[in-house]
């Protein structure tokens, strides 16, 4: 009951005020660790990268253990409140909605979708820009806010904060290039397996809010993305708007061959943007 008070005390404020400007956000922190790990260890090698791994992860342990000795010297009422804010800086709803609705009033839509993807934007058309917009909202939907919330739900504050080490680590390393193939392919599995449940409780989410039946419909389309996890909130998002997403996406200048996700229309709206950011 009193990590569930923590998830509803910290999805509210973050609703409400959404990033805190006037101090660090901890994700920049756990950023900073990885970078002086890899500037300081770097080498091409998964063992290296298991390294890196187990640095984060027990700095942030040692980092979690100074701020549980910090809440248990406050009245009880004091130490919730301060745990939940602090959850709330690692669940990144409000930032997410406002990031995805500004494309859809940008005026340089191609400058606004740019910042939210790693695709090439620059001969998007419009209804590609949304198309990505969609992507993106469904994705991190899962990384950002479902997931959070449930290792939050499961194991308090610990849980949160070394989620998004893991997720962090990633979104940093966790690519398929001549750099990290090898040193960030820890962290990558790493996060599928904790992404692995969040995803799919986020695409049966998305699927009951749209009153999509059968529920599990997601999952044909889904298993077909790269990720063994971004796919299915993708796809539940593309059924609950009757849109299909993904198809050959060019990136870096080379065009890449992809899933394509739902059964829907391809010419994607304004509309069906904020009809997403209104389901969820």
């Amino acid at each position: 009951m009193y990590n569930l008070v923590i998830v509803l005390l910290a999805y509210l404020i973050d609703k409400r005020f959404g990033e805190f400007s006037f101090i660090k956000h901890p994700v920049i922190f756990i950023g900073e660790s990885i970078s002086f790990f890899e500037k300081q260890l770097y080498k091409d090698s998964i063992l290296r990268g298991f390294f890196l791994v187990l640095f984060v992860l027990l700095t942030m342990s040692l980092t979690l253990m100074l701020l549980h000795k910090g809440l248990n010297l406050l009245p009880s009422w004091l130490a919730l409140a301060l745990t939940a804010v602090i959850a709330s800086m690692f669940i990144a709803h409000n930032m997410l909605r406002t990031s995805v609705l500004e494309v859809t009033q940008a005026e340089d839509k191609r400058a606004a979708i740019s910042m939210l993807v790693s695709r090439d934007t620059k001969d998007l058309s419009q209804s590609d820009i949304y198309k990505a917009a969609l992507e993106t909202y469904g994705e991190n939907l899962s990384d950002g806010v479902v997931a959070p919330m449930f290792y939050l739900l499961l194991f308090g504050v610990n849980g949160i904060v070394l989620y998004k080490a893991i997720n962090t680590m990633d979104s940093m390393v966790g690519y398929r290039n001549s750099r990290y193939e090898n040193f960030g392919k820890v962290a990558a599995i790493l996060d599928d397996i904790a992404n692995y449940i969040p995803s799919r409780l986020t695409a049966l989410l998305v699927m009951f809010l749209a009153k999509k039946r059968p529920l599990f419909s997601f999952y044909k389309d889904g298993s077909k993305h790269d990720s063994p996890n971004a796919g299915h909130p993708i796809t539940a998002l593309a059924l609950a708007l009757d849109v299909k997403l993904g198809g050959d996406t060019s990136y870096f200048g080379k065009v890449k061959k992809k899933a394509t996700f739902g059964r829907g229309k391809e010419e994607i709206t304004a509309q069906d943007v904020q009809k997403a950011l209104a389901l969820v």
